[in-house]
């Protein structure tokens, strides 16, 4: 039975937002507007404010928002996240407007063969070991955000947690929760002149994580950022608010222990990496064939595996681009059995995951405009 997967569409993803809003601020942009949005942003409204909900996708939505609540029935367009829909890649994409295969910001994990080791790239620590890595990464400057390439009379005001940074760190407004982020767009708003807020609030993504999408824990989290964003629209005026996510999640139901496997991690080069429903492997020349017919044979049910090279000429990360090196000879994406992929002993065991093609790749584009 063929499995179906969600593909990326960078005509409708939550790259097109920035792409968009990017057009907006007289920054440079070369990829595709979403009209919906662009015929919003031409009543010239004083505020314009751009929300990322970490994991905020359309499945944790419709698990725990009713229809009326004011995110749900404020969905204008469902998107797709970039792939792997992973918060390394999606969120570089979203700050930078840029697609996968140009910032190279492509999992949690990545292999880089002049060091010959895998890196969880955030952390700067080696991904099997846990040791601090003292490496300059060859990809692009995640911290260039288009916002920072503006020419406008629209005042830039990040809203950020604290470990996010962007080329604008000294106008950045440091936030830690949903309360702290309603807080810091209302008081933005309130100053003379018009202003533009990009933000980010890591939640409900860390909270799902930890208990899955489907908890009380996770309900309780989103209904908070529903209610503290309702209260914040409620008391603003002349101000559109633009909301989206990364990606979103699904909840585990199993794991796929392949670090056990020793016939297939024989006819590696290294540990897998990438990400945890998106494991990338590179495979020992001559075992390729081999290596597809048992991988298959195994996991086939839980992962459809595809050569790197089919799915970059397909336009999974872009049309442009030359970070394909980083994603090995193959990709396994996790499919509708919702299963983590572990190529380490020591990798978390997640209860709610995200980064492969099946409605974790689903966002919204919610628009508040008052």
């Amino acid at each position: 039975m063929e499995i179906r997967l969600i593909k990326p569409n960078f005509k409708k993803s939550n790259l097109n937002i920035s792409a968009t809003l990017a057009e907006f601020l007289g920054a440079p942009n070369k990829n595709a507007t979403l009209l919906i949005l662009q015929k919003e942003l031409q009543k010239g409204y004083k505020n314009v404010v751009f929300i990322c909900l970490d994991g905020m996708g359309i499945n944790p939505i419709k698990r725990h928002l009713a229809k009326n609540s004011l995110l749900r029935k404020n969905i204008k367009q469902v998107l797709t996240s970039t792939f792997p829909s992973t918060t390394t890649n999606a969120t570089t994409s979203l700050a930078c407007n840029l697609l996968p295969l140009e910032h190279g910001w492509l999992g949690w994990s990545l292999y880089f063969d002049e060091i010959n080791r895998n890196v969880d790239i955030y952390l700067h620590k080696d991904s099997q070991t846990g040791e601090s890595v003292d490496y300059i990464y060859p990809i692009a400057d995640n911290s260039n955000c288009y916002f920072d390439n503006a020419h406008t009379d629209y005042e830039i005001n990040p809203i950020l947690p604290i470990f996010v940074q962007t080329k604008s760190n000294d106008k950045k407004i440091v936030i830690a929760n949903e309360v702290d982020l309603a807080a810091a767009i209302k008081t933005v708003c309130a100053k003379e002149g018009k202003q533009f807020i990009y933000s980010y609030l890591p939640e409900p993504d860390s909270t799902m994580h930890d208990f899955g999408v489907s908890s009380p824990e996770a309900k309780a989290k989103i209904d908070s950022i529903n209610r503290e964003i309702e209260k914040l629209y409620n008391d603003l005026t002349d101000t559109l608010i633009i909301i989206t996510a990364d990606h979103g999640q699904v909840d585990i139901e199993g794991y796929c222990e392949f670090y056990k496997d020793k016939q297939l991690n024989d006819m590696l080069l290294g540990c897998p990496h990438l990400d945890g429903r998106t494991p990338s492997f590179r495979v020992k020349e001559e075992l390729h064939k081999t290596f597809e017919k048992e991988f298959t044979k195994k996991y086939g049910k839980d992962f459809k595996l595809f050569k790197t090279k089919d799915l970059i000429k397909k336009g999974y990360f872009g049309n442009c681009g030359n970070m394909g090196n980083l994603l090995g000879d193959y990709i396994a994406a996790g499919t509708y059995t919702h299963k983590q992929f572990l190529a380490h002993d020591k990798q978390p065991r997640f209860k709610g995951h995200h980064t492969s093609l099946t409605e974790e790749m689903e966002v919204p584009l919610i628009i508040l405009a008052k």
